[in-house]
């Protein structure tokens, strides 16, 4: 039997830093209140396109892979702010890497992009029809934010990570997955003005509306989580006495620390960031991975146990077998162009259009 094999990782993450002080100097918070509240300290902001940082931490996969992007078969991408809808933003990556001979899908499951492509791209590898995968996650999402509503903007930030799968007759790889979603809370999460099912006119759209339901969020993404982390331990003959490490969607420190109590993991077993990037939807996963790597969090041989959520209510986790290989076996060099601005900078004219909106509206 085929299995799909974790062979090169990376992220991008932006260098403009934007903090709970920052924030404070335009909105009605603090550092304290934020923090208490999620945990997240600070996050990151891009300066350029999103497909550059997808770009930058799909070739740092495919370093630590020693994989040429002619040897990509399938790129999986999963966003939900991509650099354009047509063409797809996979294709435009595809381009770029000089990926020739892949495939190139969008997944847009927001914050479970990540984990749904590395589920499809594992089945589809054990068919037999794709051996060389390349599964990416990240968004751009500071730049969809609503500046005038402190309980979504400080939850948000900018990155981008991704993983190559290769085809292996050893028992590694993600060795049993569990997604599904739960369709009837899917306006918990939403963004109220951007589809067809919204405005059709082709004036230009200043202004990103957003529901956000925090406490139905948290409980539903909570109680699915564990769930499936049940579901997919029961498929694998395992306990959470066999995982060495979580690494779970990183959306705020209350929901990793509540799922971790409900599935009977102590907190020192979490890979946590949070703090340093705040929820960066489909990035998050593998950003986390790459540093639990990069931090020796992870030996060869291991258990990890990934689980996420995200709009829709999609959700779904992951049991990964790690391979032998935790060192890249080689380095690559590619970057974001140089950053001349703060984040403060870089938001500026959105911050200002958003809070005149919101006084319009008053």
């Amino acid at each position: 039997m085929l299995h799909a094999e974790i062979t090169g990782w990376g992220k991008c993450v932006p260098p403009a830093v934007l903090s709970n002080e920052d924030l404070a100097t335009f909105m009605d918070t603090t550092d304290e209140w934020i923090t208490s509240r999620t945990g997240i300290r600070e996050r990151r902001v891009c300066h350029c396109n999103f497909s550059d940082m997808a770009i930058v931490s799909a070739r740092r996969a495919l370093a630590a892979a020693d994989l040429d992007p002619s040897e990509l078969d399938l790129i999986l991408l999963g966003s939900l702010t991509n650099d354009s809808y047509c063409p797809n933003t996979a294709s435009l990556i595809a381009d770029s890497l000089g990926a020739r001979n892949a495939a190139a899908i969008d997944i847009n499951s927001a914050c479970t992009g990540f984990l749904y492509g590395l589920h499809i791209g594992t089945n589809l590898i054990r068919t037999g029809a794709h051996k060389k995968v390349l599964v990416i996650g990240g968004e751009f999402i500071s730049h969809y934010m609503n500046w005038a509503r402190r309980d979504v903007a400080v939850l948000f930030g900018d990155a981008c990570g991704a993983v190559v799968i290769e085809a292996s007759e050893e028992p590694v790889g993600l060795i049993a997955a569990k997604i599904g979603c739960e369709a009837d809370a899917k306006y918990a999460i939403q963004i109220t003005n951007l589809g067809s099912a919204y405005s059709r006119l082709s004036e230009e759209i200043l202004y990103v509306g957003w529901n956000f339901e925090g406490q139905e969020v948290f409980k539903r993404a909570v109680k699915s989580m564990a769930l499936a982390c049940a579901d997919v331990l029961d498929q694998a003959g395992m306990t959470t006495d066999d995982v060495k490490l979580v690494v779970p969607h990183q959306a705020n420190k209350r929901i990793l620390d509540s799922l971790a109590k409900r599935v009977g993991i102590e907190e020192s077993r979490v890979f946590v960031n949070v703090h340093k990037y705040g929820n960066t939807s489909a990035g998050t996963i593998p950003v986390a991975l790459t540093e639990a790597l990069e931090e020796d969090r992870i030996e060869p041989g291991d258990i990890i146990l990934s689980a996420s959520f995200g709009a829709g209510l999609t959700w779904g986790a992951g049991l990964i077998r790690w391979g032998e290989r935790v060192a890249p076996l080689r380095q690559s060099d590619a970057d974001l162009p140089p950053c001349d601005q703060t984040a403060l900078e870089i938001l500026a004219p959105q911050i200002e259009r958003y809070n005149e909106h919101a006084k319009a509206e008053t």
